[in-house]
């Protein structure tokens, strides 16, 4: 049966800003990707990401180029070599297995042979900024059990500071975002000892984390711009403890199940995270959630609506997605 695709690009605002060391967004830029046989329609969404060079028209542009062989046949088994790592293929790949799970009303951990996701515990996320402005914002949401700290300026150990004084109860993770220097490292680090942050995201640039070999452990080391797929696994041996996984850089959910479990064979603790999105992006995350120790999804907490049959969060807990969503 022949398969048709959409592809289309949506703005959903965020809840205020999010901000990150590398600058500042009010709404999040989706690309969806739809596959219909006529009869079932299975949907994909990506979060197009700068940072590794896509733009939002440039992968609703590749998408869109696979309309033609989709039409012809070719399935998600063949997409993982058609296309690269990245956000493209993430909508695809999760397009083709929401459609498949509609074709055979079988969830898709079914189809993936993984055990089901339950619910978790995700980190919320305290955006950058001034000390004073995060420490409020720590404040107000203390009573979650995890907060994600954005980094990655001056003052860092200031500002790690005040939002533990703010949330005392909750456990910290920090993300600098690849925004500090070998020459900050290890004033960043004692300020996060002394807070008791229990992990530490991405503290060095990509290119220029060879520093993280030689210094002693206060909190594990994750990767995050670091990592994307299983190539770029082994690399990171010596120099992290953990590795976040993003779908939009693993290039889909296939991937990053087969990254999860290399990660966890060669010692790496995993992660899984997200972009700000909607639940369809953040919904197949949770199949990979199994796999991890700390759980990152709160896109959808932070915008200012979801789509219809979103994830559902209770405080800091969220559920798996409903069949009306994905999968």
């Amino acid at each position: 049966m022949s398969v048709m695709l959409r592809v289309r690009c949506e703005r959903w605002p965020i809840a205020g800003a999010f901000t990150i060391s590398r600058g500042s967004k009010t709404e999040a830029e989706v690309v969806v990707a739809e596959l219909t046989d006529g009869t079932f329609t299975g949907r994909g969404e990506c979060t197009p990401y700068p940072r590794y060079g896509e733009t939002v028209p440039g992968v609703a542009a590749a998408i869109a180029g696979f309309a033609d062989d989709i039409g012809r046949g070719l399935g998600r088994v063949a997409l993982q070599s058609a296309l690269p790592a990245g956000a493209a293929r993430n909508a695809l790949d999760c397009a083709f297995i929401d459609l498949e799970s509609k074709r055979t009303n079988r969830p898709a951990h079914e189809l993936l042979g993984v055990a089901p996701p339950r619910p978790r515990l995700t980190a919320y996320t305290i955006s950058f900024g001034p000390t004073d402005q995060m420490a409020e914002a720590a404040a107000a949401a203390a009573t979650r059990p995890l907060l994600k700290i954005k980094l990655g300026g001056v003052g860092d150990p200031e500002r790690i500071t005040a939002i533990r004084n703010a949330a005392p109860a909750a456990e910290l993770i920090v993300d600098a975002n690849e925004g500090w220097r070998p020459d900050n490292l290890a004033a960043n680090l004692a300020a996060c000892a002394a807070a008791g942050v229990t992990l530490i995201e991405q503290p060095l640039p990509a290119a220029d984390d060879a520093a993280l070999g030689l210094i002693a452990r206060t909190a594990p080391i994750c990767a995050d711009e670091s990592v994307h797929d299983r190539a770029t696994l082994r690399a990171l041996v010596g120099k992290y403890d953990a590795v976040n996984i993003k779908l939009d850089k693993a290039g889909g959910l296939t991937e990053a199940l087969a990254l999860a479990a290399d990660a966890r064979m060669l010692g790496f603790e995993v992660m899984v995270g997200c972009m700000i999105a909607t639940s369809l992006a953040t919904a197949p995350a949770l199949v990979v959630a199994g796999y991890a120790r700390v759980v990152d999804l709160d896109g959808p907490l932070l915008l200012a609506r979801d789509r219809p049959d979103g994830l559902r969060y209770d405080g800091s807990i969220v559920h798996p997605a409903s069949a009306a969503l994905w999968g």
